[in-house]
């Protein structure tokens, strides 16, 4: 096969090559198969027609296009790979020759993988990550469990701040009432901010069996722009007030909330190793993300190409929509529900695609540099992983992704691990003293 390789721009040029007559011969039967079923020739019945008089009424240029669209995808693939070029995005392809009897001339404008120049990435100083496990902390924990088991008992006393009343509520703007403005035997904690604000605070200090007119004001920015800015009179009946009832932090309490604990030591022991895991997982995200981040940074690219900016914007917002398929939500159902469109959840994932890519690429030139490659085992487990977390059959898992495919995901992840691995967590004051050296060089 010809190939010729003719770089016009930073990141594109055209490739040239020839598509041999035995790989167009083929194209051509195939094409022809392809339409013969279909063929009305008078004089021949349907699906009879020869080639011979297929050439004769129709001529044969009236398959090329058929049979260069099917030998094309293994042509260009051969191309690219002689070229020794890493093609990106669909190319556009233009025909130079297609002569009968002849090899057929292909011309295909490319987009190419831009060229990295990595800067510092070992040693890189991230922020020193605290994952200590502080006694308030272990008390915090052991107040929200209470919070969560509390019992809420009547009170004949005024409403406080925290308690929960049961009200009857109409709301009326300029005297008429409005949509969602009414509710019966409706459970509000004081404090929770769940009302229009101002409107809780008002309640407080009530009896069951008060009546109160609460007056609040709508925000400006009110979701219901009828209502935004607006003054409304709330008519309120506190029916039932109801303090919360904490329970005793002792031993019972424990075994209540943990029944592989005995007493409350073990409970405070048990919450603080689950606290220090937290803390450690915490820490190693945030110095793989402060550290990745600098090896981006530091490293050069010139210029992505477009098609590479969309190609991840494609590639995100399939898996999103997969994921909400797989909870039985359709895109048509998802985008009514949110009341957004295509277009603006393309928006969405097109504000950080250009920063995606580069950290990709970066990541992929560190893989290259350090000849980081996946193993068969590595690959293998990888398989199992998959087919656990989506609930798949191996097989399919192995027959749905290719190998090159598992390895650049691995690869990946190793040169995120090597990256944050040779990290060094120092004083966020050194890192802002270097921040600000570097400023008054």
């Amino acid at each position: 096969m010809s190939v010729n390789w003719n770089k016009t721009g930073e990141n594109n040029g055209e490739l040239t090559f020839d598509i041999p007559q035995a790989e167009v011969k083929r194209g051509l039967d195939s094409a022809f198969k392809r339409v013969k079923n279909n063929l009305r020739v008078p004089g021949f019945r349907k699906g009879h027609v020869s080639r011979v008089i297929f050439n004769q009424y129709y001529g044969e240029e009236a398959l090329y296009e058929d049979a260069l669209n099917m030998v094309l995808p293994t042509a260009y693939a051969t191309a690219v790979k002689e070229a020794g070029i890493e093609a990106v995005g669909q190319p556009q392809i233009i025909p130079v020759s297609m002569e009968k009897g002849k090899d057929w001339s292909v011309k295909a404008l490319v987009n190419v993988k831009p060229e990295v120049e990595l800067g510092d990435y070992k040693g890189i100083e991230v922020p020193k990550q605290n994952t200590r496990v502080y006694a308030k902390d272990i008390d915090n924990e052991l107040e929200q469990d209470r919070q969560k088991n509390a019992e809420l008992v009547l009170k004949k006393d005024a409403s406080a701040k925290g308690d929960t009343v049961t009200i009857d509520y109409k709301g009326t703007v300029d005297g008429t009432a409005f949509d969602g403005g009414t509710a019966n035997d409706y459970a509000l904690e004081l404090g929770s901010n769940t009302f229009i604000p101002g409107f809780e605070d008002q309640l407080i200090g009530h009896k069951a069996g008060d009546e109160v007119d609460v007056v609040v004001t709508f925000p400006e920015d009110y979701g219901a722009k009828d209502l935004a800015g607006k003054e409304a009179h709330f008519a309120t009946k506190i029916h039932e007030v109801k303090s919360k009832q904490l329970p005793k932090l002792d031993d019972e309490f424990a075994k209540d909330i943990d029944d592989s604990v005995e007493t409350l030591d073990e409970l405070k022991e048990k919450i603080k190793k689950d606290l220090k895991t937290k803390k450690e997982e915490e820490a190693k995200s945030a110095i793989e993300q402060a550290a990745i981040e600098v090896a981006v940074n530091n490293a050069t690219i010139k210029e992505i190409p477009d098609t590479m900016i969309q190609e991840d914007v494609n590639t995100q917002m399939n898996q999103y929509l997969g994921n909400m398929q797989r909870q039985g939500i359709s895109p048509e159902t998802y985008y009514k529900l949110t009341g957004t469109t295509e277009e603006q959840l393309r928006s969405q994932f097109s504000k950080d695609a250009e920063e995606r890519v580069k950290t990709n690429l970066v990541l992929e030139a560190i893989v290259e540099k350090e000849a980081i490659k996946a193993s068969k085992e590595e690959i293998d487990n990888e398989i199992k992983e998959l087919a656990k977390e989506y609930n798949m059959d191996e097989k399919t898992v192995r027959n749905t992704l290719t190998d090159d495919m598992l390895s650049h995901d691995i690869n990946i992840r190793k040169a995120i691990d090597l990256v944050t691995d040779n990290a060094k967590q120092v004083a966020k004051s050194k890192i802002n003293d270097d921040d600000k050296s570097s400023d008054n060089k």
